[in-house]
């Protein structure tokens, strides 16, 4: 039991549930060592949703609520950590789920799909049960997607993704959201919206401006994601992480 007075209580819970989950065969080793990276630029930032976050999350709200067909990619981390919002993000948005690992097996897949099931129900698009298509540049057996799923979506939510992705799905013409607290990865650098924050802080604002955007006027989200740059936000994260402390 980890004590909520403890002052680095927060980051204790994310571990634990990270190395619970990694127990049951939801994240991965690698996932884990993904993790600590992340960490540590969340100290730089403050551990704390930044303005430049929220403007990203705002777009990418917005961009989501515009597309034709958007699809959420969920892999270990992500489902370990914020699963739920995943959930209710495919719900609010009537839109699927997707499980993708860099480190696939089916035994992996199969656990996380049954993380996400009982609550996702039809939106959570089941592995064994459509057909496949391979996304061209991707050496790891990542490149194996959904044709009913990522295939064929227009704006792909790809949270805590690796940069070989990232690129792939560009040179095939989607949009690409992504969360990373790194603001130099190749993903951040990648992605056409890029939020700079933990995921379990940035996944219940998206939902909320989703939630409250979706009733907006059309001309409205447009000009939400016209105005963004996201050259910009990660300027911005950057300059955060070298002077907030000093």
């Amino acid at each position: 039991m980890i004590d909520p007075k403890h002052p680095r209580y927060q980051s204790l819970l994310i571990r634990e549930k990270l190395t619970s989950a990694f127990k049951r065969g939801i994240t991965s080793s690698a996932g884990l060592i993904a993790h600590g990276r992340g960490e540590a630029f969340d100290y730089l930032l403050g551990e704390k949703t930044g303005a430049f976050a929220h403007e990203a999350i705002k777009a990418a709200a917005a961009t989501l609520i515009l597309s034709k067909k958007a699809v959420l990619s969920v892999n270990g981390n992500a489902a370990a950590l914020a699963g739920q919002s995943m959930i209710l993000i495919a719900k609010t948005l009537n839109c699927p789920l997707e499980v993708n690992l860099y480190h696939h097996s089916l035994k992996r897949v199969e656990a996380i799909e049954d993380l996400l099931q009982k609550k996702a129900g039809s939106h959570l698009l089941k592995f064994s049960k459509y057909k496949k298509m391979v996304i061209p540049g991707i050496a790891s057996k990542r490149k194996i997607t959904l044709r009913e799923g990522i295939g064929s979506a227009d704006c792909i939510f790809i949270p805590l993704e690796d940069g070989d992705r990232s690129h792939a799905l560009k040179q095939l013409g989607k949009r690409v959201i992504t969360v990373d607290l790194n603001p130099l990865s190749r993903t951040a650098q990648a992605a056409d919206i890029t939020i700079i924050d933990n995921i379990v802080r940035c996944l219940p604002l998206l939902l909320n401006n989703i939630r409250k955007m979706r009733n907006y006027p059309k001309e409205n989200l447009e000009k939400t994601v016209k105005g963004y740059d996201n050259r910009k936000i990660i300027r911005q994260a950057l300059k955060v992480i070298c002077y907030h402390n000093l």
